[in-house]
């Protein structure tokens, strides 16, 4: 028996020997951000056809409206859970009783929420005249219950996550998704089609019963109220059976933890979103509404790219906290970001390639931003970099530098968006293509200098030859398609096809040695 788990010496002295006990955890986190990301992506790609129906029920400025509510509605989700996911995943390593650290985390969650809904329904009238939507105080109160339910639901998600029910945890988000998205169309498409045939008669009396034809954007609204409510019952079992107790002293170590990334947080969502609120109060306002629409419409064309990144860190975050116990740690999050490297930079290169039938996913008015998308691209997957490099200041536990990297950044995007979107209006060109570069700015920023910082208080080793090699092959790619002149759309797709196989055989020759050894 001793003999068979003897470890040959030729083994030992190879380089496999040493690559087998990293390349295992890789295929744990490629597996659970497969588990994570196949129902999430498919979830969010059916949602994301929605917005087929959205920009042509809609007009560009009744589209910006649902975006610019979107928008605070970022900013507020991150004010409403203050940090308190991340901070469930470190104490919850730390902690011999995880039970404490749940219960601490959703009693805590449930005093705020109630404090803001409390708050939100009293003063909806002012609220919406504030925002000025003065005639619209509903649109408060809805958002206020989404936002509630969806921050009451971050711990149970959280939960999930740290035990590794990746399965359940995804099916739950599908749920979601498709709730929402079959009230959509129910409402768009449905109700109005029945109404309009009076041929229809027993079906119109049941319509007329949930439907109110001068109604447009509320079904969108009440839509994803719906689904948050439908995905916070479903969250229950994980909440019913827990002992309410808030512990003071753990309570507030993960508060003390939490608030630099609260505020890293809404200082990350002035960089993901304020771009929208300031187009709309920034130009004009007979053309603001409209450029937001638009400038949302064609941020939706990142969908791949935010998808995978949204996968993996739901997989990534608890996977990185437990792989730190381990000796090999820092290897093994060198290895993941090449990885991670070739994947994001395969998905841009796809969506390059084949922008023109990505584009017909947007209505024909939207697609004047079609400038914007690979500066975008580009941004987001800086973003996706820098999730990678930010997990030495939450392995550290110095989450201060989150908050100073995040404001660094919402620093960066306030002032290039106050400069950038007047100075587009008054030389003519679409204010949004000033918020597409701060974007752009902003997010390489924070890139770099979170690997430099990084580099003094966790060093991780990381592959840059092979980082700046597999983007620049892919961007280079892109440019040539780019300034290939070709009218006809099918030879076009043809041509950029083998620009992709190009990239791929690349990645194939260099990768396939590593490879090999996973088998």
């Amino acid at each position: 028996m001793q003999g068979n788990l003897r470890v040959p010496q030729m083994l030992i002295k190879s380089n496999l020997f040493t690559f087998v006990p990293i390349m295992n955890p890789l295929k744990r986190l490629a597996g659970q951000t497969a588990v994570y990301g196949i129902p999430t992506i498919l979830g969010r790609f059916l949602q994301y056809l929605l917005v087929i129906l959205l920009t042509r029920v809609f007009s560009k400025t009744e589209y910006g409206t649902i975006s610019v509510f979107y928008s605070y509605a970022s900013f507020l989700m991150v004010i409403l859970t203050y940090g308190m996911e991340t901070a469930f995943f470190r104490f919850s390593e730390a902690e011999e009783r995880k039970d404490r650290v749940f219960s601490t985390a959703m009693l805590s969650l449930l005093i705020s929420t109630v404090f803001f809904l409390f708050l939100s329904n009293v003063f909806s009238g002012k609220l919406a005249g504030w925002m000025e939507y003065p005639s619209h105080p509903e649109y408060v109160i809805w958002f206020a219950w989404i936002l509630g339910l969806d921050a009451l639901s971050s711990i149970p998600f959280a939960r999930l996550r740290a035990q590794n029910k990746a399965i359940r945890f995804a099916t739950i988000k599908f749920i979601n998704i498709l709730t929402n998205i079959g009230l959509t169309l129910f409402f768009l498409l449905l109700c109005p089609y029945v109404v309009k045939h009076a041929s229809i008669g027993f079906a119109q009396g049941l319509i007329h019963l949930v439907y109110r034809s001068d109604w447009t954007i509320e079904y969108v609204f009440i839509a994803n109220l719906a689904a948050s409510i439908l995905t916070f019952f479903l969250l229950l079992p994980q909440v019913v059976t827990l002992k309410w107790e808030l512990h003071p002293v753990l309570w507030k170590k993960m508060l003390l933890y939490a608030s630099p990334l609260l505020i890293a947080g809404m200082a990350g969502i002035v960089n993901e979103t304020f771009d929208r609120l300031l187009l709309r109060y920034l130009l004009p306002a007979n053309i603001a509404e409209a450029q937001v629409g638009v400038y949302s419409a064609c941020y939706k064309i990142s969908i791949l790219m935010t998808l995978f990144i949204q996968a993996y860190r739901f997989a990534a975050e608890p996977f990185f906290f437990a792989q730190a116990k381990e000796k090999d740690a820092k290897v093994v999050y060198a290895k993941i970001m090449d990885y991670f490297i070739i994947v994001v930079s395969l998905i841009f290169l796809v969506t390059m390639l084949y922008l023109d039938i990505f584009m017909h996913f947007i209505g024909k008015e939207f697609r004047e931003g079609r400038n914007v998308i690979p500066i975008l691209m580009l941004a987001n997957l800086f973003l996706g970099v820098y999730y990678n490099l930010s997990i030495w200041y939450k392995l550290t536990g110095k989450t201060i530098w989150g908050a100073y990297l995040a404001i660094f950044g919402a620093v960066i995007t306030l002032v290039l968006n106050f400069y950038w979107i007047p100075l587009a209006a008054d030389h003519l060109i679409h204010g949004y293509l000033g918020s597409a570069w701060a974007t752009f700015i902003c997010y390489g920023s924070m890139m770099v200098v979170c690997y430099f910082i990084g580099q003094k208080y966790f060093p991780v080793k990381y592959n840059l030859k092979k980082i700046f090699g597999y983007l620049g092959f892919a961007i280079l790619l892109y440019f040539v398609s780019a300034n290939l002149f070709i009218d006809s759309l099918f030879l076009r797709i043809i041509i950029h096809t083998l620009f992709l196989f190009v990239f791929l055989i690349g990645v194939f020759l260099i990768e396939t040695p590593r490879l090999s050894k996973l088998v």
